[in-house]
């Protein structure tokens, strides 16, 4: 969750998203934003200092469009605590045209299915990546993260300390994977499993 420009989040790796949603709605959780396609491209300076230096450049269509800037993070116990700055957007294309022209290059996109769910202060994002389901809890600090997981049903301390970008150079190397882009269609017909991203699975009844 974003405070004063603070983010503090954590994910976890799941075999399946339907008992968290269930975990949810019993819980009195509200649904922000119902299941949809994201699409994400993360852009880098020529010399490839921001992701050198832990930072993130990211232009998103969503439920609408945003820039995204975040700073280098922080991480305790796989729960990643750093500065994150974003903004709406009107127009995707023109955004795209904007950074590329100040001389930004796209260095890989990325898509997943994502719906939104508020409990109080707290956001739990549903993500179905192209090589995983997983769960992200936003909050406003590190022991309210990993009590929340604990009341889905979620081991707090099987948090990943890593991006999806990580994750997916980790599958990338151990499945031999040859391209560079993360989409459904690329994944279509490879099974990836959470030891090909050096994770596990954080249901603690499974």
């Amino acid at each position: 969750m974003s405070k004063n420009n603070q983010e503090i989040e954590a994910k976890f790796a799941v075999r399946d998203l339907a008992p968290i949603q269930a975990r949810l709605l019993e819980m009195g959780a509200v649904c922000m934003v119902p299941r949809q396609m994201e699409f994400n491209l993360r852009y880098d300076a020529p010399d490839g200092h921001l992701s050198a230096t832990g930072q993130v450049l990211r232009l998103r269509r969503y439920d609408d469009i945003r820039m995204t800037y975040k700073g280098p993070g922080l991480r305790t116990d796989g729960v990643l605590e750093r500065t994150e700055i974003e903004t709406t957007l009107g127009d995707f294309d023109s955004a795209r045209q904007i950074l590329e022209s100040l001389g930004y290059t796209p260095i890989f996109l990325y898509e997943k299915y994502r719906a939104i769910w508020q409990l109080g202060e707290n956001q739990v994002m549903l993500d179905e990546m192209p090589f995983g389901k997983f769960i992200e809890i936003e909050s406003a600090s590190a022991d309210e993260v990993r009590g929340l997981a604990r009341q889905l049903g979620l081991n707090p301390y099987a948090a990943i300390p890593a991006s999806y970008q990580s994750l997916f150079e980790r599958a990338k190397a151990s499945r031999r994977l040859t391209f560079n882009d993360i989409t459904f269609a690329n994944f279509a017909g490879i099974r990836v499993e959470p030891e090909d991203y050096q994770s596990e699975f954080a249901e603690e009844s499974a």
